[in-house]
């Protein structure tokens, strides 16, 4: 068994239950909830995201609205001149090229072709396409975010700078109907043990093959595992 598979094994142990399976909401959804999720909290992205919803028709509303508007439906979520901005710019460039806001001529394409076309749109990149791909399409895909590029170096199945170099490394050797199982599973651990900042490394299924520098350091310490926090934006879209 390599690596991934027994990284995989080990944590539906940690995780039981039904392997998560991709899902399939509108495509031009999904991108936006990402594009609001970076550098937050997927809690405090989705209430930004329903704000929209709520506060707007629709995204043409969004589009054509004051930014100051759209600022403060988002506020909650941060960066809000930055993710505004970018928002607001992708509707009307998709607009203006496509003639509609949907994305639902992104479904007949190839994955690669997706990533091409998609990338052309500030503020949108690898990661968030990803997303779209794999919650919008329901394609088996796996997203690479800073979490899931921080497990995937210290567990040693990359050796990468940033996200998008973990996801180039990675995205040929998960095999094939797992790569959307690995990147759930990755967000979860990395949210109950894995964790940024304090790893607990005492209670980690995963001790014996990862290669964290300072695991036996953090492994003297006695935190207990928290309570889990299993809330994904993308799943509520």
């Amino acid at each position: 068994m390599n690596k991934i598979n027994q990284i995989i094994s080990l944590l539906k142990k940690e995780f039981p239950g039904p392997d998560p399976q991709p899902s399939r909401s509108d495509p031009l959804d999904v991108l936006i909830a990402t594009m609001l999720s970076q550098n937050t909290t997927d809690k405090t992205s989705y209430r930004a995201f329903e704000n929209l919803k709520k506060d707007f028709k629709d995204w043409n509303d969004v589009m054509n609205s004051a930014p100051a508007k759209i600022k403060r439906a988002i506020r909650v979520c941060g960066l809000t001149n930055q993710k505004s901005g970018s928002i607001q710019s992708m509707l009307k460039k998709l607009k203006k090229t496509r003639g509609e806001l949907s994305l639902n001529y992104i479904k007949k394409m190839t994955s690669d072709d997706i990533y091409d076309d998609l990338l052309q749109y500030g503020g949108v990149g690898v990661k968030t396409i990803s997303c779209v791909l794999a919650f919008g399409l329901g394609r088996d895909v796996f997203p690479v975010d800073t979490h899931v590029h921080r497990l995937a170096n210290r567990l040693g199945i990359a050796c990468t700078k940033t996200p998008d170099k973990t996801f180039a490394a990675l995205k040929d050797k998960i095999p094939e109907g797992k790569r959307f199982l690995l990147h759930t599973l990755l967000i979860r651990f990395g949210r109950k043990v894995c964790r940024s900042a304090s790893p607990i490394c005492g209670e980690c299924r995963l001790y014996d093959i990862c290669e964290f520098k300072d695991k036996e350091l953090y492994a003297m310490k006695n935190e207990s595992v928290p309570r889990e926090n299993n809330f994904i934006i993308l799943e509520h879209v």
